[in-house]
């Protein structure tokens, strides 16, 4: 497995990239970049010439992630070259978010051998429901298969969303990525650092994703009312700082959902992910230590969850981390995975983006799950 990465910053353009790419040879390049980047007319024209043999996929982001921190409107590329793993690419317009599930069983069937071993999503991360997605590929693929990537962003702007595969850059697309082959280790991890506060509560009416009542009340007014006058002037935008924690009878987190709309016209809050009724709910905040600590918590389980004989080998850590941590986190947002990177050591070249939603199993031999607000990292190796 060869790994290389360059990038454009803020103030680059595509022509200030180097003459001759650095892994010409690559057979799969992963592009994250703003909307203004991912708007620019050669951007595919530009990657596919310099990497002519790869199946090249990328997303806007809120946040593009490296190596060497967090960026805004920068271009990070990653080449890898597999030398033991084989791969299968396809994708599907979703322009109805009720064909999520429809969408990620389609594109599992046309994944589904007896030799997938992970499959890796970029998704839309506006005109899909990221939890009816990954359902519909789990009942092609089992639960057991780790899918892990993310819902694209456009800097918090919640106004649109671009994909970007091979020479078509384009909104409202779901990319998925089959890896095969016995050579290739994977693992997983997904930790938030978010704190529950105020009663438990009970979803009481809710469809799918939309949530209407909470304790027999309607939702809206019983969510600004916890946030205060203030962040309430502010929504939606303003509920990336104070979204959902799906609580269970340990009163653990078992989920976290951000809020992506509010309907005042029936009290309705919706999220990027189910909320079902019947659950329960408390509101979350939290701290720059404690967001930092949940995304070295992350890094500890992949750490934990990777054979000996695959833990000094050339790795890719694909980090999709959410929006609202990085609007919690400010200018110290960094912070977060400079942490990953270390606790995985230097083995494990870092990419990845801020997201509308998260993919991953929470650890080994978990299913996928969609998260919000969460640190997610799906760790890929091929070994001998």
């Amino acid at each position: 497995m060869l790994i290389r990465q360059e990038a454009l910053n803020g103030d680059q353009s595509l022509k200030d990239l180097p003459k001759t790419s650095p892994l010409p040879s690559a057979s799969l390049v992963l592009a994250f970049g703003s909307v203004k980047r991912f708007s620019e007319s050669k951007l595919a024209a530009t990657l596919k010439a310099r990497y002519p043999s790869a199946q090249i996929i990328g997303c806007t982001t809120a946040g593009e992630i490296s190596n060497t921190g967090v960026y805004d409107d920068t271009l990070q590329i990653t080449a890898i070259q597999w030398e033991r793993t084989t791969m299968r690419v396809t994708d599907i317009v979703v322009s109805d978010m009720r064909n999520s599930f429809q969408s990620g069983a389609t594109l599992g069937s046309t994944l589904k051998t007896d030799n997938l071993r992970a499959v890796l999503v970029i998704s839309d991360g506006l005109s899909v429901n990221g939890t009816e997605l990954l359902r519909g590929f789990q009942s092609v693929l089992g639960t057991k298969l780790p899918i892990v990537g993310g819902m694209a962003g456009d800097g918090a702007q919640f106004t649109r969303t671009l994909q970007l595969y091979n020479d078509l850059v384009s909104d409202h697309l779901v990319i998925a990525i089959g890896l095969y082959g016995n050579n290739l280790v994977t693992a997983s991890g997904a930790l938030g650092g978010w704190k529950p506060y105020g009663p438990p509560r009970k979803v009481t009416r809710s469809e799918k994703n939309v949530v209407y009542e909470v304790d027999g009340k309607p939702a809206l007014p019983l969510y600004r009312m916890y946030i205060g006058e203030h962040y309430a002037k502010g929504l939606p935008g303003t509920g990336l700082k104070f979204p959902l924690a799906v609580v269970g009878e340990n009163r653990n987190v078992e989920t976290v959902r951000t809020l992506a709309a509010i309907n005042p016209a029936d009290n309705s809050l919706t999220f990027f992910g189910n909320v079902a009724e019947g659950e329960t709910i408390r509101l979350c905040q939290a701290s720059h230590d404690r967001l930092v600590e949940g995304a070295r918590g992350a890094a500890k389980m992949v750490s934990s969850a990777l054979p000996p004989h695959a833990l000094n080998t050339p790795a890719l850590a694909i980090c999709v981390s959410c929006v609202g941590r990085k609007l919690v986190m400010g200018e110290q947002v960094s912070d977060e995975i400079y942490m990953v990177k270390d606790t995985l050591g230097p083995q494990a070249a870092v990419t990845g983006f801020y997201s509308n939603g998260e993919f991953c199993p929470i650890a080994a031999e978990d299913s996928s799950e969609l998260h919000n607000q969460t640190m997610t990292i799906g760790y890929l190796t091929e070994v001998a």
